[in-house]
């Protein structure tokens, strides 16, 4: 289980962060399946910071905070900017090279489904698209917005089981499940892929039966 964060400490300071998240804790606050963290993992693409002896053994991977935060930045970056996996690669390194001190003083602009990276130790970007707004993702906000998250972890209420609602913060106001960071779309795609209900409840363990019901209901609507 995720360790409380401490409501004392400095907001934007990952370095006196301790807590290990499993595939499941990860999926219900990031919104990222475990089928889709264990494909990273295999690939190289992202590993969880924690792996017991057997990795495959149930329970055997954890994600620490940094990790968490690095994963929903890329996570940001595949769904809301469309950047290709394979750039987002080069981002993930980036990332995982940042020392605990940039974490808060970094920001990252998506430019043409491309990432330039600045912090105080690389200054300025290098490329420059003239008379372009670019949105930038400050990776403080990213932090602090995680630990939100981490507190509310395990608040979801119950009369929101069998909802859906809309979300600002995923694919740009996506409609996601009520309480949850879990977009319908995902629920839709597994769905179309041939997974039961049981199935898509393994791979979004938060999930009841009643949010898949509300998830494929609205899929139907929104297709109509």
């Amino acid at each position: 289980m995720a360790k409380r964060q401490d409501r004392a400490a400095t907001p934007l300071d990952i370095s006196n962060v301790v807590a290990a998240f499993s595939e499941e804790q990860i999926g219900r606050m990031i919104g990222l399946s475990k089928g889709r963290l264990r494909y990273w993992a295999r690939t190289g693409f992202f590993k969880p910071s924690f792996v017991e002896e057997d990795g495959r053994l149930p329970n055997s991977r954890f994600y620490s905070f940094k990790d968490m935060v690095a994963l929903r930045t890329l996570e940001m970056l595949r769904v809301q900017n469309n950047v290709p996996l394979q750039h987002l690669r080069k981002v993930a390194q980036n990332l995982a090279d940042l020392k605990d001190e940039l974490w808060t003083s970094t920001t990252l602009f998506p430019i043409d489904r491309k990432v330039v990276l600045v912090n105080p130790a690389f200054g300025h970007p290098h490329e420059v698209v003239s008379g372009q707004y670019v949105l930038g993702i400050p990776l403080s906000k990213v932090i602090e917005d995680t630990r939100g998250d981490i507190i509310a972890f395990n608040s979801r209420p119950e009369k929101t089981f069998g909802h859906v609602a809309r979300n600002r913060s995923i694919a740009r106001n996506a409609w996601v499940v009520a309480g949850t960071r879990i977009a319908i779309g995902s629920i839709v795609r597994l769905h179309e892929d041939g997974y039961t209900t049981e199935q898509i409840i393994e791979e979004y363990p938060d999930l009841t039966h009643e949010d898949i019901e509300a998830a494929l209901a609205h899929g139907r609507s929104a297709a109509a």
